[in-house]
């Protein structure tokens, strides 16, 4: 896939980042794949846990240096991030996908030709994307209050992310966050991480979307342009179904109409695969 110059090779003589106008805590570069290292980091990520405060002090002079922050769940890495599962080389370029397309697929495929309850009140029809909400919110303002509210109460996030640590990839936008490290978080939904960047490309153009955090098999996202009206959550709820049903039927309501009710005017989005 298409990359930017990588900065973070500088850390590896300059671990505090100050040549790129960073001031780092002390943190690990990772590079190593399941298909061994790969020609440049992928990420750095901080080796101490974050804190509320920690992505709005670092989040803007990183993104200036050309890495976007994210969390990354490290609960239970001996190794950080390196125990990931990571196949940069297995992943496309998210540009060469469109979201229409990848959603219909996957609509498609969970229904399986069968309309049950959880595709209420759409059935077997794909009724195509959900129309853009206006901002309520700065974007990168709005990441770091997501951000901040998961690290303040991280009992009620723990299904998705455990011990968050700040983590900085060298990525276009926020959306490209996985496919640029190799995110293998929904390889048993789909082998190419890229076409679910496609869609989180997609909610970044029209809900104000940022990549918050990752687990092994979850995320979170931000939204500063939420659904107002429920005819449009609707749609919406439709996309969330076919790209992870998990967040509908396990740990949502159980049906598309019931979860929509849960997107009017939600700031942030979580999922995980199985």
């Amino acid at each position: 896939m298409a990359t930017l110059p990588n900065p973070l090779p500088k850390l590896a003589t300059d671990p505090s980042g100050r040549s790129l106008g960073l001031r780092l805590p002390p943190g690990r570069l990772v590079d190593e794949t399941d298909d061994g290292p790969w020609h440049e980091p992928l990420l750095w990520h901080a080796e101490k846990p974050s804190s509320p405060g920690t992505w709005k002090a670092l989040g803007a002079p990183a993104s200036r240096a050309g890495l976007l922050p994210v969390l990354v769940d490290l609960a239970g890495c001996r190794a950080g991030a390196e125990d990931w599962v990571l196949l940069p080389g297995e992943a496309s370029y998210p540009g060469d996908h469109e979201a229409e397309e990848v959603l219909s697929e996957y609509w498609a495929e969970e229904t399986d030709g069968y309309a049950g309850e959880e595709t209420e009140p759409f059935g077997l029809q794909w009724p195509g994307l959900a129309s853009a909400g206006l901002l309520a919110a700065d974007p990168e303002s709005r990441a770091a209050q997501v951000a901040d509210a998961l690290h303040q109460d991280l009992s009620t996030w723990a299904e998705w992310v455990e011990e968050p640590h700040l983590a900085l990839v060298p990525a276009r936008r926020s959306a490209d966050i996985p496919a640029a490290i190799g995110w293998t978080g929904t390889l048993d939904h789909d082998g190419d991480v890229a076409r679910v960047c496609a869609v989180l490309r997609s909610w970044e153009d029209r809900f104000g979307v940022r990549v918050v955090a990752l687990g092994p098999d979850a995320l979170v996202v931000s939204v500063a342009a939420p659904p107002t009206a429920l005819d449009v959550a609707e749609v919406l709820a439709a996309e969330h179904y076919a790209l992870c049903p998990n967040a509908v039927v396990q740990s949502g309501p159980g049906s598309v109409g019931a979860y929509a009710k849960e997107l009017v005017g939600a700031t942030s989005w979580s999922f995980w695969w199985e």
